[in-house]
């Protein structure tokens, strides 16, 4: 199995996870057991797999976010919920939003069975050393319905593949704010503007960053990625690929394949029902 197809993959079937940051039924849910509107949720609902960690410890586990910003709402958020009842909030705001955006005809469907399933081997393959998220959010039990089992799958293998690229940023020496700027930079995730505020960079640290790395070459003067800081990019996508790779390989190629097929309809579906607000995103993003 080619570890960069299988990224590619994986990057595509992350979008069927990362959906619930953006709708509004995981927003109402997390509202419904205490939470603070702002950045709370997030923080908070995938965090709280964990348990009643600090901020310093979600801090290192985000790795982009500002520790400033994290320290904001984490450990507040313990005071208004336990972690157990934002778990339990998490997948009923997933279960609301995928109801809303698939429709009960797809939810029932044996295709959305048969991707759980796949999606469930490679998530049960992956092992916990290293990957501290992904180790907590393993401990979460498995849903029983399809749709929220295929969710659940997609969330391990999201964290699993974030914890392995959060060693190929350190292998590489950029820092939580240096991957954000040069991420951004390739034009595939958030819009420079986007990424500052929403990662809660201010604009001075952003600017005192963006010059380092031109210092050591990483980026041209108009911020764009130089032939260094674009083939280091390619390095750490290439070991985060690397690093995610056992995982997809129990499912095999055919196995990888078929799980393809059968989310493209559930991911065109989640993408097109306007789950995310293409404005805050660079002019590649959903490009693999």
């Amino acid at each position: 199995m080619d570890a960069n197809s299988a990224g590619r993959q994986a990057k595509a079937l992350d979008q069927i996870h990362a959906m619930s940051y953006f709708a509004p039924e995981m927003g109402e849910s997390l509202a419904g057991v205490g939470l603070e509107p702002g950045g709370m949720p997030y923080f908070a609902s995938r965090s709280a797999a964990m348990g009643a960690v600090g901020a310093a410890v979600v801090a290192a586990t985000f790795y982009t976010f500002n520790p400033e910003l994290v320290a904001r709402f984490i450990p507040r958020a313990w005071e208004l919920a336990s972690p157990e009842q934002i778990v339990a909030a998490r997948y009923a705001g997933a279960d609301g939003a995928l109801r809303r955006i698939l429709g009960a005809d797809r939810i029932g469907s044996p295709e959305l069975a048969e991707a759980a399933e796949l999606a469930a081997i490679a998530a049960r393959a992956a092992r916990p050393e290293g990957r501290p998220l992904f180790a907590a959010h393993a401990q979460v039990p498995w849903p029983e319905q399809p749709h929220l089992s295929l969710w659940h799958a997609l969330t391990l293998l999201r964290e699993y593949r974030g914890d392995g690229h959060m060693v190929a940023l350190q292998a590489a020496g950029l820092s939580g704010i240096e991957a954000l700027i040069t991420h951004t930079a390739t034009g595939t995730g958030f819009t420079a503007d986007a990424a500052r505020s929403r990662r809660g960079w201010s604009q001075q640290q952003w600017d005192t960053a963006v010059g380092d790395l031109r210092d050591r070459e990483l980026l041209g003067s108009s911020g764009e990625l130089t032939e260094l800081g674009a083939e280091t990019r390619q390095v750490v996508e290439d070991l985060t690929d690397d690093l995610a790779l056992p995982a997809w390989s129990e499912l095999g190629d055919d196995g990888l394949a078929r799980l393809a097929e059968l989310a493209e309809p559930i991911r065109r579906a989640v993408v097109e029902s306007g789950a995310f607000p293409a404005q805050i995103f660079g002019p590649r993003w959903g490009k693999y």
